[in-house]
């Protein structure tokens, strides 16, 4: 009987995200589109096979959109001849990797030291605020370029930097969090209950923290992918022969007036990623906040 009522609530449950979901064309396009992203740099580099880098010097800078050649060819070729679409599917596996391991990475390591700071505060608190407020002190793009032109611009390298530039970001708003969060009933209860500091923190406060930060990771996604493009842009970034968008927008300028497709199909897709991200997140943060659920839930109910 337990089972029967679990499994009725998490459909309802279930059914009501998804009409607030359907209820919001724009996010259900973008949440769409994204999905799409996923299933390329998930499945898409195993379904080309070695079209990547198959040069074919004949079809040097063919223009897109043509039908003379297979499908693979539709989006044109490169000034080497190779398929723009398989180009773009390795380049959407490695910017969509390296963008979200340094989400991951700054999220949790940031959400933590925010979690220490805003629960414990006095001379620890201050000080990972002080360290937050040192980085932030810092524009973080001319930092990550003088720490991969110092070091090996890598892939490790590139995701602990962003994830390093990003951190401050998730340490405020988690410590803002937790300001508020430990002073409300339940923590002082579990406190006067005997509850160690570990086990209040990441039992009752950090559960609670959790839907923002992944509504501000949503968020950073786009700015950590557009970070890693212009990194790459810069060519202090990812470098040939692996590929990223930025870096194909990059190896494209030099032919704008010559192919104008090698660096416009990165650059769209970096937009429309970007854009997608923006629109999913806004409604991320409708549907994670109870005082402005209500907007969505409210068209559903007119709709029906």
């Amino acid at each position: 009987m337990e089972l029967i009522i679990q499994k009725n609530y998490f459909f309802n449950k279930l059914k009501k995200i998804l009409s607030m979901f359907f209820n919001d064309k724009l996010a259900l396009i973008s949440i769409i589109f994204l999905s799409f992203m996923v299933f390329l740099a998930l499945f898409g580099p195993s379904l080309i096979n070695e079209s990547f880098t198959k040069m074919n010097l004949r079809l040097r800078n063919l223009e897109p959109f043509s039908f003379e050649h297979n499908f693979m060819y539709f989006f044109g070729a490169d000034a080497l001849g190779r398929s723009m679409i398989a180009r773009l599917i390795i380049a959407t596996q490695n910017t969509m990797f390296i963008a979200a391991s340094a989400v991951v990475l700054s999220m949790t390591l940031g959400g933590m030291l925010g979690l220490v700071s805003g629960y414990f505060g006095g001379k620890t608190g201050n000080l990972i605020m002080r360290i937050a407020d040192i980085i932030m002190s810092f524009p973080s793009l001319l930092l990550a370029v003088i720490v991969l032109y110092m070091f090996d611009p890598g892939l490790l390298n590139l995701v602990l930097v962003l994830a390093f530039t990003r951190m401050p970001i998730y340490m405020r708003t988690a410590r803002a969090e937790v300001l508020e969060i430990r002073e409300r009933l339940f923590v002082s209860a579990a406190i006067s209950m005997g509850a160690s500091n570990t086990r209040i923190i990441f039992k009752h406060i950090a559960p609670l923290t959790i839907p923002t930060l992944i509504t501000i990771a949503t968020l950073d996604f786009a700015f950590v992918m557009l970070g890693e493009s212009a990194l790459s842009f810069l060519g202090v970034g990812i470098q040939p022969p692996e590929v990223t968008w930025g870096l194909m927008v990059a190896q494209g300028r030099n032919y704008l007036q010559l192919a104008w497709w090698l660096a416009f199909f990165p650059g769209l897709i970096i937009m429309l990623v970007a854009l997608s991200l923006n629109l999913f997140s806004s409604w991320l943060r409708i549907v994670l906040d109870p005082r402005q659920r209500w907007r969505l839930q409210n068209i559903g109910d007119k709709n029906e």
